[in-house]
């Protein structure tokens, strides 16, 4: 039964060997299992295959861009998004267990995610509400009666043999979500369609090693960590509407946006709390049929969606070109980051493959009209309304990416608005020094100290004469890194700005007076130097005189002079 289970894996007699199989470490049950010689055998051909077939698209940097272009000129790409978002629920989707993620292998198991005989899934309630909020966020149809499928597929991480999924009656259909694509790659608004979103559970986790972990009679193993079995996803599936790894990575960064406003998901690609599968083919243009679809998996973050979209596109491009289309099937390829292209991992499945039928143990999920109308009225502003309104207040469109990217910004810069802050000079500090504070210390805006009464009282301090925009920044890192308040600091400090025109022109006579040789280089018609002499007035008054009567009085002076 086994062997028939894990085809290509090695089973060994639990008879002869069962400390061997089966072995604890830190309390926590391993499974271990070893890749069988044929299948090495298989790997060895694959890859052996893929150096053969696989048309190496190695160019320069300086003729990178030309190459590509060239090869699509004739041919058009077809690209859609499967997305995996896994959801920020206390427990698992059919069972009490908690999810952390980072812990020891096997301590968040039971019997239900477990798939031990007997064992019954209860649904979380929280992945409906969850599923609601992202229906209602993609602009999508709701389904108020759905249910659950059973996906079989055999793999060592999926202990019950099949997925509880969702399969002809989702529970959201036909969205969309709008976007911006960034000014450095041209800009322009964008609509994507959502073909479905639904509810499903998540495998385990296969962690390989190659020394053996310490059990002799294996030279290859892989651990299975089931942990993970059983945590929430909703799998967010695109219309084929992108064209380009640019579009297609914006489109992945937009779902993470929308689901870390819902605070559904954290999204955070590297811990796998959102995974994007491609789907990538092209046809010749005006062709209205669509060409052989490819899948890449291993994306572990934007940068690699678009990188690994544009391989692809190259390589079957050229495939075409050289007469070889036909060579091109429908399969699943894996993402390599160091070689930067994409190799064969296995066929790809088709639907009859995974024998869907519904799931015997769950009953049906009926949602109410009242209980949708509830959630809708208490979605949060989304990153789309947020652009438009601030596009609206006059903002620049790389002012406005910038500030929505991020819900934390967002929520900071509207908070500083709302005490009465100049929208613009807002906008200008959060994406000036406090983003470069925040990039170099590698820290977010939620783990600075300054709150945003204080930038917004900042702001009005600067604006109104009572400190210089040099004090500002100094008083600005101060806030950043120790807290306190701008009145407080200003006191403390002693920063107020001279504003006394007698004040400051004794020391403009005394600056003066003290550099008879510049003073001679200006009158001589070396006017830059102006700048010379208000830096020296500056320093004297450790920055806290006045710029703008500062320069009023110096321009008197030295024209007098003159």
């Amino acid at each position: 039964m086994a062997s028939t289970l894990f085809r290509n894996i090695q089973t060994v007699p639990l008879l002869l060997y069962p400390s061997a199989f089966f072995r604890r470490k830190n309390g926590a049950l391993y499974c271990t299992v070893k890749s069988s010689s044929s299948s090495s055998v298989t790997q060895t051909q694959t890859a052996t295959q893929e150096k053969q077939q696989d048309p190496q698209i190695k160019v320069s940097a300086q003729t990178q861009t030309k190459t590509f272009d060239k090869l699509m000129k004739d041919y058009e790409a077809i690209i859609g998004i499967e997305t995996h978002v896994q959801l920020s629920t206390l427990t698992k989707a059919f069972c009490g267990c908690p999810y952390n993620y980072g812990a020891q292998p096997n301590t968040s198991i039971c019997p239900v995610c477990m798939g031990l005989p007997g064992a019954l899934p209860v649904l979380n309630s929280k992945v409906i509400e969850f599923a609601v909020k992202l229906g209602l966020a993609l602009n999508c149809k709701l389904s108020l009666n759905s249910k659950f499928d059973r996906k079989q597929y055999f793999y060592p991480d999926l202990p019950k043999g099949y997925q509880i999924s969702q399969f002809d009656i989702p529970i959201a259909t036909n969205g969309y979500v709008d976007l911006d694509l960034p000014m450095e790659f041209g800009g322009g608004h964008r609509r994507f369609g959502i073909t479905r979103v639904h509810m499903e559970e998540d495998a385990g986790k296969l962690l390989h090693s190659g020394n053996g972990i310490g059990i002799a009679v294996f030279t290859i193993c892989s651990l299975v960590d089931l942990n993970r079995a059983g945590v929430p996803l909703l799998e967010i599936v695109s219309e084929p509407d992108m064209r380009n790894g640019i579009e297609a990575a914006e489109y992945a960064a937009e779902i993470q946006r929308v689901v870390r406003y819902l605070g559904i998901s954290n999204g955070n690609m590297q811990e796998g709390s959102l995974r994007c599968d491609v789907n990538v083919s092209i046809r010749p243009i005006g062709q209205s049929e669509f060409g052989t679809k490819v899948e890449i998996k291993n994306l572990n973050s934007f940068s690699s969606v678009n990188r690994a979209i544009d391989y692809e596109i190259s390589r079957q491009a050229l495939l075409h070109s050289q007469g070889q289309g036909s060579s091109i099937v429908q399969e699943t390829r894996l993402w390599e980051e160091g070689s930067q292209k994409t190799i064969t991992m296995r066929k790809k499945e088709g639907l009859s493959d995974y024998r869907y039928f519904p799931e015997p143990d769950l009953p049906e999920v009926i949602v109410k009209k009242e209980y949708v109308d509830s959630i809708q009225n208490s979605l949060p502003e989304l990153p789309e309304m947020k652009r438009r309104r601030y596009e609206s207040m006059g903002l620049s469109m790389q002012d406005v990416l910038f500030l929505a990217n991020d819900i934390n910004v967002a929520e900071f810069f509207d908070a500083t608005i709302a005490k009465g802050a100049d929208v613009k000079l807002a906008t200008n500090w959060i994406m000036g020094d406090i983003a470069a504070y925040m990039k170099n210390e590698k820290v977010s805006i939620n783990d600075i100290k300054l709150k945003p009464q204080e930038l917004a009282e900042l702001i009005a301090s600067i604006k109104g004469g009572t400190i210089s925009g040099k004090i500002g920044k100094e008083i600005l890192f101060e806030l950043i890194a120790k807290g306190g308040t701008v009145k407080g600091l200003i006191e403390e400090k002693n920063l107020v700005q001279i504003v006394d025109p007698a004040e400051i022109e004794k020391m403009v006579d005394k600056v003066l007076s003290e550099n008879p040789k510049q003073l001679e280089q200006f009158r001589a018609g070396k006017t830059k130097i102006q700048g010379f002499f208000a830096g020296q007035v500056m320093k004297i008054s450790k920055g806290k005189a006045n710029p703008g009567l500062l320069n009023k009085i110096l321009q008197q002076k030295l024209n007098a002079t003159s």
